[in-house]
């Protein structure tokens, strides 16, 4: 996997139990995963179509850095599904733990947000994935 975001949480964005909203987190991945997906599509013309199931696996308090990482995991004919992990990373000793985790599907639209196909070359890119499954 690699980073592709990083984010401090703040006070404002805890709720009454001293933990980070999960809508948030939510947010943070779904742009994380967009801006993703567009780099590996070559195209700022991607559309999230699916959040897969979210597992919440340890809080997040202010103060805590989250570091957003993420791989492609599918290519198809107009989408690309990506596996993102959030990390709670310790700057005293460069520990991580997994906070939160979700694969998230975005899909190649035109003007009018029709699906269109990737391109060729990014099929190719992707085309090992294939043998994976």
């Amino acid at each position: 996997m690699e980073l592709i975001s990083t984010h401090f949480c703040k006070a404002a964005n805890v709720g009454y139990h001293g933990n980070l909203f999960g809508g948030t987190m939510l947010g943070w991945l779904d742009e994380a995963g967009a801006a993703y997906a567009a780099q590996c599509c070559d195209t700022p013309r991607m559309v999230t179509v699916r959040m897969g199931e979210t597992l919440f696996k340890k809080p997040v308090r202010p103060g805590h850095l989250i570091k957003i990482y993420g791989e492609v995991v599918r290519c198809g004919t107009t989408s690309i599904t990506v596996s993102l992990e959030a990390r709670r990373h310790s700057v005293y000793n460069g520990t991580q733990v997994i906070a939160c985790s979700s694969e998230l599907v975005f899909v190649r639209v035109d003007g009018d947000g029709e699906a269109i196909p990737l391109s060729d070359k990014v099929k190719a890119k992707y085309d090992y994935l294939k043998s994976k499954s």
